[in-house]
Formats: structure tokens, sequence, C-alpha cells
């Protein structure tokens, strides 16, 4: 496996689903890991789940749309481990609505915790990554992210985040290439994870997407992981302001 021995790194709704397969991952491969989430509860259990496999790990609870919390994370990690050398901007929300019905509140909520907080979180750690002159930033965006034939009915205030996540990497990459700090993007398919549960309970919802994506199937988690670990590590170490698109296939369709 690649080794990420020595590396310090934070990742974001690290309690369930996408993050929690990071945080896993991550560790595995050496990296000492601050798993971060709105849940302390929910927290410490992957952190208690880390350290039964050997690896290292902290809980620091965080609501990424509110800046104060988001410096408290990562002097956290400072304080604990003296660096930040990767950041998996991962948390987020996902509310159905029709387009005509989305309220402000919802659009707001929306963009303040998928656009605003990876914002908050990215400036955060890469201040940190700059004065080590390196870093890593991995953002998950969607395949939701616009500007790839495809769009998607019910979600317009989750889908303008997740292009605004990728406008926002790209930007990032080109000024931040200076401090040697790496910012590349994941763009997941249809992941089983919690947030996809309403269309999973939905039989005709399941099908009809099922039908889309030419694997026939939904992704695991740790196959979006395993695309996090490979941008995380040297192994990747001449890509930047990239999008990695981890989706069975349905934007090739």
């Amino acid at each position: 496996m690649t080794n990420l021995k020595n590396k310090v790194a934070i990742i974001t709704g690290a309690r369930r689903g996408m993050g929690r397969s990071h945080a896993l991952t991550l560790a595995k491969a050496g990296a000492k890991v601050v798993v971060s989430d709105v849940s302390q509860e929910d927290c410490d259990k992957v952190v208690e789940e880390i350290k039964k496999e050997g690896g290292e790990a902290i809980a620091v609870t965080c609501d990424i749309s509110k800046k104060s919390e988001v410096e408290n994370l990562v002097a956290k990690t400072v304080e604990k481990w003296n660096k930040v050398d990767i950041l998996v901007n991962n948390a987020g929300i996902c509310e159905f609505s029709p387009f005509l019905e989305i309220s402000e509140e919802a659009w707001d909520k929306t963009i303040d915790i998928n656009l605003k907080g990876y914002f908050f979180c990215a400036q955060a750690a890469a201040k940190e990554m700059a004065k080590q002159k390196s870093g890593v930033i991995v953002n998950i965006a969607s395949i939701a992210m616009g500007q790839v034939g495809m769009g998607f009915s019910g979600i317009a205030h989750y889908c303008a985040t997740k292009g605004g996540i990728v406008a926002m990497a790209e930007a990032m990459a080109l000024e931040l290439a200076q401090y040697n700090i790496r910012v590349n993007t994941i763009a997941p398919g249809f992941i089983d994870t919690p947030m996809a549960a309403s269309v999973k309970q939905d039989m005709n919802s399941l099908q009809g997407t099922l039908s889309q994506i030419p694997l026939r199937r939904a992704g695991d988690p740790q196959e979006i992981a395993n695309a996090v670990l490979f941008l995380a590590s040297d192994d990747s170490s001449y890509m930047t302001g990239s999008v990695v698109v981890v989706d069975g296939g349905w934007t090739a369709g």
C-alpha cells in the first residue's frame, strides 16, 4: 500500500459514509488522522476503529460552515502533530427539492456547508501547508458538477456547490503551486452511502439510476477512498488542478 507514514491528514465529514472510508484508508497507509464531523460520539467510534488497526487518530468536532470552528480544527491538529500535510474536503449535504420550491434557507445552508465550508477548510489548512512548502488538498465534488453533458433534477443548489468546488479548486491549484501544495478533485457518481438512502429506498429510482451506469451497480465508498489515497500520496506528484471522475462509466454514457 502507498506509504503515508509521518503524514498528518484532516478528513471532514468523517463520521460515516465516504469520509469514514477515507479516514480508515489513509490511517492504514500510515497517516496520522484527524477525524472531523459534527458528532463527537460518531467521530470517536471511527477513531477507535483506526486505533484497533494500530493507527493514530484524534477526533475534533467541527461545523465547517463556521470559520471559527474550522480554525479550531486546524489549530487542534497543529497542536497535536505540529503540521497539516493532507486535507480531504469531504463534508457535505444533499437535500432534494424541486427548483421552484428551493427556499432561501435551503439554498444558504447548502452553499454554506458544501462550498463556503470547503473554502474555509482549504484556506486554513493551506496557510499551515505554505509554512512547510508542501501539502495536498483533495476535494470531493460530484458528477453533478455541471459541464459533463448531463443534469440532475431536484438538487440545483447541490449541483451549484459541486460546480463551484471544481472551479475553486482549479484556481487554488494555480495559486498554491508556488508553495508546492497540490489541489485535486474527485467527482464520484452513485455511491452506496447514507446520502444515497432515499434513492436506494425507492426501487424505481434505484433501477432508473443503475440503468444509466454501465457497470450496473453503485460504487463502494472504498472505491472513492482508493482514489483519495492516490491523490494524497506522492504517487500523484505531478497532478494538480485535476478532476478525477469515479462513476462506473455514468458520464461516459
